[in-house]
């Protein structure tokens, strides 16, 4: 079976087992809803099933409980696992909408057809997502994921194609 990442437990919250988690899902509200099922890795470790009984947000990070867990003594040994989920568990998405994985290793190709580089991240900071693109001896470059900028995203060939405002990407080193 092939799984995804959902999150990283970096430490427990308080007594009452909650733990704090750096999210890397695109659908927090969707995995962390209660009785969502998560599979925690960890190493040395065999995979653990758990069952969402709870999930707030609090600052930059998702607080979750499980079920069966009810104290910081049940769930401090999860610290540093990373939740995943089963890749079969995916949700059918809408027409131009993807999963990070799936955009992640895409190389982008400017107007003119010229590579610019490889999307290495997507950082989540507000009304957009922006793509951290990896380039050849080079800064990386920032691109937000709106409609005037990228014009198309092709899985099958592995690119997505964009058109770049002047002064976006800064061309020096």
């Amino acid at each position: 079976m092939e799984y995804l990442n959902v999150g990283k437990i970096v430490n427990t919250h308080g007594i009452r087992g909650e733990v704090r988690v750096i999210s890397l899902t695109d659908f927090p509200e969707e995995r962390y809803q209660k009785g969502a099922t998560l599979l925690l890795f960890k190493e040395g470790m065999p995979p653990l099933s758990l069952t969402v009984a709870s999930h707030r947000r609090h600052k930059n990070f998702d607080l979750l409980t499980f079920e069966g867990y009810p104290n910081i003594n049940d769930v401090q040994n999860f610290r540093d696992g990373i939740l995943k989920v089963n890749k079969e568990d995916l949700a059918n998405l809408e027409e131009d909408e993807y999963y990070y994985h799936q955009i992640i290793g895409l190389t982008v190709l400017d107007e003119n057809k010229q590579e610019i580089g490889k999307i290495k991240e997507i950082l989540s900071p507000g009304a957009n997502d922006v793509w951290v693109v990896q380039r050849k001896g080079k800064k990386d470059a920032l691109i937000p994921y709106i409609a005037s900028v990228v014009t198309e995203i092709d899985l099958d060939n592995g690119v997505v194609n964009v058109e770049l405002p002047e002064g976006l990407i800064d061309d020096e080193n």
